[in-house]
C-alpha cells in the first residue's frame, strides 16, 4: 500500500489508508514491525489506519507491516507492507536582509547592473527555491534577473530631463506547496549629475 503523502501538519487521528483482504472468514488486523516511532494505529476489525500523533518530517518515509489474521485460526495470516511519505509544508516567507536599499547611478551610463539583491527563505527544497521579479511593472527603465536577483537599468538616464529618483519594488517568491509566498524590498535609485 502507498497512501497519498501526508502533510507534516497532519493532525492526530487522521485517516491514512484502509487495508482489506479477500477472505471468507472475518479477520483481525494488527500492526506489525516498522513503525518505530509509533505514528500509526489500526482498527482491528475495519483495517483503517490512522495517525496517532504529530508527524516529524525527518522520520519519513515510514514503512511498516500490517498483519491480517484468520479470526478462528491464528496460524493462518498474511502480511502486507504500507509505505507512508510526508511532505514538507511551506512554513516561511522569503525575506530580504533589508527591506529598503538605496543605490546611486550616474547619468548617461549605458544599461548596467545597479545592485544584486539576495533574499533568504528558511524552508528547504522547492519551498525554499526563490525567483525574483519587479512588482511595479511600470518601471520600464529597470529589469531583474529572476534567478540571480541582479537589478539592471535598461537605458541611460538624463539628470536634467528625467526624474532623479526611482523606486523599484522587488519581490522574491518561493516555489512553495501548497501556496507560494513572497517577500518584498524597495530599491531607491538616485540618479547622480
Amino acid at each position: 500500500y502507498r497512501p497519498a503523502p501526508l502533510s507534516e501538519k497532519t493532525l492526530p487521528n487522521t485517516f491514512v489508508v484502509q487495508i482489506s483482504v479477500l477472505y471468507n472468514v472475518p479477520v483481525i488486523y494488527s500492526m506489525g514491525s516498522g513503525d518505530k516511532q509509533d505514528y500509526f494505529s489500526i482498527d482491528s476489525s475495519t483495517g483503517i489506519v490512522r495517525t496517532r500523533k504529530t508527524l516529524n518530517l525527518k522520520d519519513f518515509p515510514v514503512i511498516f507491516n500490517v498483519r491480517a489474521t484468520d479470526s478462528s485460526n491464528p496460524t493462518i495470516f498474511n502480511v502486507v507492507s504500507v509505505n507512508v511519505e510526508a511532505i514538507d509544508e511551506n512554513d516561511f516567507s522569503p525575506y530580504f536582509p533589508s527591506s529598503l536599499v538605496e543605490e546611486r547611478l550616474e547619468e548617461n551610463l549605458p544599461a548596467t547592473q545597479v545592485v544584486q539583491l539576495k533574499a533568504q527563505d528558511n524552508d528547504t527544497g522547492r519551498n525554499g527555491f526563490l525567483t525574483y521579479g519587479i512588482l511595479n511593472k511600470d518601471q520600464l527603465k529597470f529589469r531583474i534577473d529572476e534567478t540571480t536577483g541582479i537589478l539592471y537599468s535598461t537605458d541611460s538616464f538624463d539628470y536634467e530631463e528625467e526624474p532623479t529618483e526611482y523606486q523599484v519594488v522587488v519581490y522574491a517568491e518561493d516555489d512553495g506547496i501548497p501556496e507560494r509566498k513572497r517577500g518584498y524590498c524597495t530599491v531607491i535609485i538616485k540618479i547622480i549629475d
